[in-house]
């Protein structure tokens, strides 16, 4: 009978984790890209072992900064999902972009300073409350 205690306030822990509102938004989003930016990096995603990605990283230049776009993206929900620019598929050395807008659509990160490309050549998404990755690709110069 203790048992059962103790597996209740675990249980209720692990349904409060995982609630639908720390899931990334459904609705597509729809950021835009000035017709003059100009692509320098590019991947195709692929799945991880916790989730599904699809659709197309790249980074580009416009207006003398560097941004992440996501195009055309299909994702698996879950809680906590994050974007980051990394040095490798897991996310040890990494740069974090932010929280993921939505699972689809076309969607804008900004990219702080000048990063090299040559080192921080992965995206991935990734849950950072459990440490899942999702998906990832590795950016190919355009």
């Amino acid at each position: 009978m203790r048992k059962y205690f103790l597996l209740l306030p675990i249980s209720l822990l692990l349904l409060l984790s995982c609630r639908k509102e720390n899931n990334a938004a459904t609705e597509p989003a729809n950021d835009m890209v000035d017709s003059a930016a100009v692509t320098k990096y590019s991947g195709r995603f692929s799945n991880g072992p916790y989730g599904n990605v699809s659709g197309v990283a790249k980074v580009i230049l416009q207006n003398g900064k560097f941004s992440l776009l996501l195009e055309n993206v299909v994702i698996s929900n879950g809680p906590d999902l994050r974007v980051y620019l990394s040095k490798e598929v897991q996310p040890v050395n990494f740069l974090d972009l932010g929280k993921l807008k939505s699972v689809s659509g076309n969607q804008l990160y900004a990219i702080t300073g000048t990063p090299d490309f040559k080192e921080y050549k992965f995206v991935l998404v990734h849950c950072q409350l459990f440490n899942h990755l999702f998906g990832s690709t590795m950016l190919i110069a355009f």
